[in-house]
């Protein structure tokens, strides 16, 4: 396969030890195959993420950009710098899907603004397929990332997002940090209408995967163990 150069590529990620194949096509693995360089949440796991899924990689022929909360941000613009060369590159991220609640838009941004061709790949999104296993409104839906870590702003926060979720049908969607996730259910089940539903999502295309759904009431008691474990969480009114 030639890729056509230059493009940014965004390349999604498996959301945990899933096979490669079960939910990245080959296109992607083909993409992979024949790029030289690569703008990466992390070194170390993107070199696993790549070996995954092509053992005969050259990894130390490869070039790797680091994006995270510790990059500077006059930094971003200098790892596009292959594509002025007409060489392509590209963007992966620790799990999922890059620049949807993960480091990738800034510089997809500047790729937009610099007239080169951004390219996104076929793949998984926990955000995306917790919707579609909910039961919850898909025309509506609004992504809040992470709520504030002050106790009392999570729980205003908490009433404001189940009040658009009656006042506007809309499924209102966000995540935790693996170790607070018992706290946000906790504050969930102690604030929010008994009616109002509430949909756990947790280990998204892996061999363990939960996805539930019930009335806000009905989950008192019955709470799945999250701790440390990706999830996502979502309302939708009664």
């Amino acid at each position: 396969m030639n890729i056509q150069a230059p493009s940014l590529y965004l390349i999604p990620v498996t959301l945990g030890d899933s096979p490669i194949n079960q939910v990245l096509p080959p296109f992607n693995t083909e993409v992979i195959t024949n790029l030289s360089y690569f703008i990466v949440e992390n070194v170390r796991s993107a070199r696993r993420f790549l070996k995954k899924c092509n053992p005969d990689i050259d990894i130390n022929a490869l070039t790797f950009y680091e994006l995270n909360k510790h990059t500077l941000k006059e930094e971003v613009a200098t790892f596009l710098s292959p594509l002025k060369l007409g060489k392509s590159v590209g963007v992966i991220s620790e799990a999922g899907c890059p620049a949807i609640a993960d480091p990738g838009a800034d510089v997809v941004a500047i790729a937009q603004r610099d007239g080169y061709k951004v390219v996104p790949l076929v793949g998984p999104s926990s955000i995306l397929m917790a919707l579609m296993a909910s039961g919850f409104n898909g025309q509506s839906f609004a992504f809040h990332g992470y709520l504030p870590i002050d106790g009392a702003e999570r729980v205003k926060t908490l009433k404001h997002l189940e009040t658009r979720a009656y006042n506007e049908d809309q499924t209102q969607i966000f995540i935790e940090t693996p170790y607070r996730n018992d706290k946000m259910a906790e504050d969930i089940l102690q604030h929010c209408k008994s009616q109002t539903k509430l949909c756990i999502a947790m280990n998204i295309s892996c061999e363990n995967e939960y996805i539930v759904t019930k009335k806000v009431g009905a989950w008192k008691n019955s709470l799945p163990k999250m701790h440390k474990q990706p999830c996502v969480f979502l309302i939708y009114r009664g």
